[in-house]
């Protein structure tokens, strides 16, 4: 639901910009992301996908996470809802700083490495790419198994002027602008819904907005693949009458009875009986 709302929010104030993910594994949020991409705007993600990691140990959490992500993966999903590719940089995501103009996105998405080495960098590479309003998510923040991601986030917040807009279950969304604006509005969203929780701390001077779906609230409207095909409606069929001859089941009046019969005591089932019969 963020992730949607930030996106449209940017494009009905007429904000421009490129978009740029970091990390794309099998295209989920890429594809979504390209459904958000406007005539004259650029579109690049970078991903390890098959290529040999820099160091030992990205290489073995490559092996560990991503056994079976690929570069050809990646396109026919994407591919699957889009007609062309975003430019995909393969390789390690030390290359986007030499690769994506500074002050050239709006929106940064960063969902590589768990590594703290490899998360600092990312973090760097989106704050020099965003302009002035643009706004970075990042993934996994919070999660027991990255706290490279998580000191990394934290420290970007309290060392690297990285300003936290809200955060959501998994993603912190930050600028490095002034987020009271976006933030007001954001509140007054989520304050119209009741399909969320909301709650609002301080911490460290910073104005800290937690946003929590409610069990059933809908997700944003996925586009359809190009291979899906809407099922056809079930063909309606005529009541059949019973065959000539043959014996209506019983009803259930008639299998209350038997059932009563067989499991009230006898001096019920007669009083019963003799009720009926006045």
């Amino acid at each position: 639901m963020l992730f949607d709302w930030f996106l449209t929010r940017q494009e009905s104030r007429g904000v421009r910009g490129d978009l740029l993910e970091i990390g794309v594994y099998m295209g989920k949020s890429a594809i979504f992301l390209g459904h958000h991409l406007r005539d004259g705007e650029d579109y690049t993600v970078c991903d390890l996908f098959e290529d040999e990691a820099p160091d030992g140990a990205n290489k073995a959490e490559s092996n560990k996470s991503y056994p079976t992500l690929t570069k050809q993966v990646f396109e026919r999903n994407y591919l699957s809802f889009h007609d062309a590719l975003p430019r995909v940089l393969r390789g390690p995501s030390s290359l986007v700083p030499d690769e994506v103009p500074p002050k050239s996105c709006r929106f940064v998405h960063v969902d590589a490495s768990h590594l703290y080495e490899h998360v600092y960098g990312d973090i760097g590479a989106a704050r020099d790419a965003l302009l002035p309003e643009g706004v970075v998510v990042l993934d996994d923040f919070r999660s027991e198994h990255t706290p490279g991601v998580s000191i990394a986030a934290w420290e970007a917040v309290l060392n690297r002027g990285l300003r936290p807009i809200c955060l959501s279950t998994q993603k912190l969304y930050g600028t490095w602008d002034d987020p009271a604006p976006v933030q007001e509005e954001l509140l007054a969203m989520v304050r119209g819904r009741d399909d969320c929780h909301l709650s609002v701390q301080e911490a460290a001077g910073h104005r800290i907005i937690r946003v929590k779906s409610k069990k059933g609230m809908p997700a944003p409207a996925f586009p359809p693949s190009r291979h899906h095909r809407a099922p056809e409606p079930a063909a309606r069929t005529a009541p059949q009458s019973p065959a000539a001859g043959s014996r209506r089941p019983p009803a259930a009046s008639s299998r209350a009875r038997r059932i009563a019969a067989d499991l009230l005591p006898p001096v019920v089932t007669r009083a019963v009986r003799r009720g009926r019969a006045r």
